[in-house]
């Protein structure tokens, strides 16, 4: 059954995050639930046979005090968090604006008269600092009760009580002339908590709108992808006239009118007409691509120089485009194994919090006298506004999903496909590159080169190969059928034709026994080659392939093949090593030639001779001996051994089979795609280990400090307004080392 996604709203902190899954996941018939903190949004995947009941999961998610409505507009919700952002930004001037002069007010002035019988100073402090709890402090005051009220605790249970806390006190305080049942304590005491309590909000609300910013340039990369999309195409009909029809309108198999600077709305291939594609937004290909007739292009991409007509090959939601954006959107809904563990302390972190401010505050007022210019009630206070406050688990719920979120969004932009979290760890610790020869290291296409004939003509041998692999999709097949269509023959027909796997074909004509393939295909069928071994050894030393044709039990010659390396092969090995990764060649070439390319290419180590089904195995036999292997290959063939690997990397002209099976796709035929994949995906990892360190150690430092547990050593305790700072700190810190990673560049030739 397919995944739901729901929209939430409401969470600030990683323990929100562990509240909706905790609510999600105790539902009947929910498999798992996946949520992501900075896109608003949970996935959520059903048991097999469970009712699909979207509105039960809304409704459970409201009970615990979260927005939550079907996740079905990006686009709409990414205009609301500008929205939101916007006026979040009002919020933080208008707070700023009024603390300022609190904190004059309560710290650094003395004495400015009385208003009746109350302090002035600290009379107009309690209006200011009331206002910016009140106005600036509501969305935290509401989401600290509806959670309350369902049984759970966040951050914004920490900033209420400790703002609340602050302002009771010192409100107590202020008016305490007239509150004459209260204790001495308030009308002796010395000093308030407003600049305090208003620094809390405003800081955080500061920190707040620089993490709302920070978010929305973290999703930048996916919703350029989107913005890529057409939302209408030119059909032309059978007169040559068009019309303007929604895209998820036109079926496959629709010609379309592509005009100078217009969005290719769809998949297609070119069947008039020829132009320069810029692709730079698809696969970060700087360099217009020209197309003509026949010629494959993608939706999201844009004509640059002259109109054409392409026939669609793809519906709407099944184009490459939308197939990147869902890999992305997939993969930045991953958590790596070590955010599972930041989840669990998460969802007990504030209540902890919580005791450990109290327990602190207490032992503070009841068993100290205080220290320096505060009595034992004033430190209780500032322990506990101080303790709740700079705990911080934003950070520890940021640490993951910005990092994620920058890092898959980038590669997107520069046609890397890192399809989740699991792909990035693998590809982090992965320290051998396994790669196919074909259509890998070379272009996949090779060209026939020479004929060799003995005892009969060049062109019988050519015919009888091009008539046996005539049906075949090798791309052996397909050089071997294009030359033969440059001479003036017929096809044979032969009786039967019999497929070898990973030897060749044999085909039987008038009773007579033909084959067409590689040595080992000979010495089965009994031909004797040994006659011809010299010469056979001198062309394979070359690097060329031989393809032998045999009539009975007689070699007739054979056809020699050459497929051109790609031309950033060579340095993109070079850069692989530099990374430090042990690379093998796969191919089922003889070890003749295949001594010839690794040697050209650079590659020490190569496994030749290998035959399709033979690949999983070998990466397997690596993965015994405690490799972390990724497989790059680009065929049907390749699609087990992509499976079976670590980390699976297809390249992008791939089949769709190798595609599906891979966890990392290359939109471009480029092997140093391969390694700029690599090492992003340790950058990415890097900054995720960062961040989560840092949230760790921020915390299991700052709550032992606000606590008061070194001021008798050292005399440091953080004033509520300093944790305020530090808390939002925090939290921003960790969005901004993640976007960092907007700076990374892929390798280019």
């Amino acid at each position: 059954m397919g995944d739901l996604n729901i929209r939430v709203t409401g969470m600030t902190c990683a323990s929100c995050v562990a509240s909706v899954e905790s609510i999600v996941s105790n539902l009947e018939g929910v498999e798992s639930v996946r949520v992501n903190l900075p896109l608003e949004k949970a996935t959520i995947r059903l048991s097999e046979g469970a009712e699909k009941n979207i509105e039960s999961i809304q409704s459970a998610i409201s009970k615990g005090g979260f927005g939550a409505e079907e996740y079905v507009d990006p686009k709409k919700y990414r205009q609301e968090s500008l929205e939101n952002t916007r006026k979040l930004g009002f919020q933080v001037i208008t707070s700023l604006i009024l603390t300022i002069p609190t904190f004059f007010l309560t710290m650094l002035l003395s004495d400015i008269g009385n208003f009746l019988e109350l302090d002035l100073r600290l009379f107009v402090a309690f209006i200011l600092s009331s206002i910016v709890y009140i106005y600036a402090g509501i969305e935290f005051h509401k989401g600290a009760w509806k959670a309350i009220l369902s049984g759970r605790a966040n951050m914004d249970v920490l900033v209420h009580i400790g703002t609340t806390t602050a302002m009771i006190w010192s409100s107590l305080v202020v008016f305490a002339p007239y509150l004459q049942f209260l204790p001495s304590i308030f009308s002796s005491t010395e000093h308030v908590f407003f600049d305090g309590a208003a620094f809390i909000i405003s800081f955080i609300l500061l920190g707040n709108w620089l993490e709302a910013r920070a978010k929305l340039k973290a999703t930048d990369a996916v919703f350029s992808l989107m913005d890529l999309k057409a939302k209408t195409a030119f059909v032309l009909d059978s007169s040559g006239s068009h019309s303007e029809v929604p895209v998820e309108d036109i079926p496959e198999g629709t010609e379309l009118l592509v005009k100078v600077g217009q969005t290719i709305p769809l998949d297609g291939l070119v069947v008039k007409g020829s132009a320069s594609i810029d692709t730079s937004m698809m696969t970060g290909e700087s360099n217009p691509v020209f197309v003509k007739q026949d010629d494959p292009v993608m939706g999201g991409t844009i004509v640059l120089d002259s109109s054409i007509h392409i026939k669609s090959t793809k519906h709407h939601d099944d184009t490459v485009l939308a197939n990147v954006i869902h890999l992305v959107d997939e993969a930045q809904m991953g958590k790596a194994p070590i955010q599972k563990l930041v989840d669990r302390i998460s969802a007990v972190f504030v209540p902890l919090v919580v005791v450990c401010a109290i327990l602190a505050s207490l032992a503070w007022m009841f068993f100290s006298e205080g220290y320096g210019q505060y009595n034992s009630t004033e430190l209780a206070i500032m322990v506990l506004v101080s303790t709740l406050v700079i705990a911080c688990p934003c950070a520890l719920g940021l640490a993951t999903p910005t990092a994620l979120m920058v890092g898959t969004g980038v590669g997107a932009q520069y046609g890397l496909l890192i399809k989740g979290i699991d792909a990035l760890q693998k590809s982090y610790n992965t320290d051998t590159l396994v790669l196919d020869k074909t259509g890998t290291l070379t272009v996949g296409s090779p060209s026939l080169i020479n004929i060799k004939s003995l005892d009969s003509k060049d062109n019988d041998v050519l015919t009888i190969a091009a008539s046996l692999e005539s049906a075949s999709t090798h791309p052996i097949a397909k050089a071997i059928s294009q030359k033969f269509k440059q001479i003036e023959h017929k096809l044979l027909q032969f009786d039967k034709i019999e497929n070898i796997g990973g030897l060749g074909l044999v085909g039987y004509l008038e009773d007579q026994e033909y084959a067409v393939g590689n040595q080992a295909l000979m010495e089965k069928q009994g031909v004797d080659i040994s006659n011809i071994m010299d010469d056979l050894t001198s062309v394979l030393s070359t690097g060329v392939t031989t393809v032998l044709v045999s009539k009975e039990q007689k070699l007739m010659g054979w056809i020699e093949m050459k497929d051109e390396l790609r031309e950033t092969t060579i340095l993109a090995i070079s850069k692989a090593k530099e990374l430090g990764l042990k690379v093998i060649m796969l191919t089922g070439d003889r070890a003749e030639t295949a001594s010839v390319i690794s040697e050209e290419v650079g590659v020490s180590s190569y496994e030749a001779e290998v035959k399709p089904d033979e690949k999983a195995a070998f990466v397997k036999k690596l993965q015994r001996k405690g490799s972390n292997v990724a497989m790059v290959g680009d065929g049907i063939n390749d699609a087990a051994a992509l499976a079976m690997a670590d980390v699976g990397i297809a390249m992008g002209a791939g089949s769709d089979i190798a595609l599906d099976a891979a966890d990392i796709v290359l939109l471009r035929d480029d092997l140093l795609d391969v390694v700029s994949t690599l090492e992003l995906g340790k950058a990415t990892m890097g900054k995720i280990k960062g961040n989560l360190a840092w949230a760790f150690v921020y915390n299991l430092i700052g709550i032992p400090l606000a606590m008061g547990a070194l001021i008798t050593w050292t005399g440091w305790l953080l004033p509520p307004a300093f944790a305020a700072g530090a808390m939002a700190f925090s939290s921003v810190s960790v969005v901004f080392n993640s976007l960092t990673l907007r700076t990374w560049k892929p390798h280019r030739a």
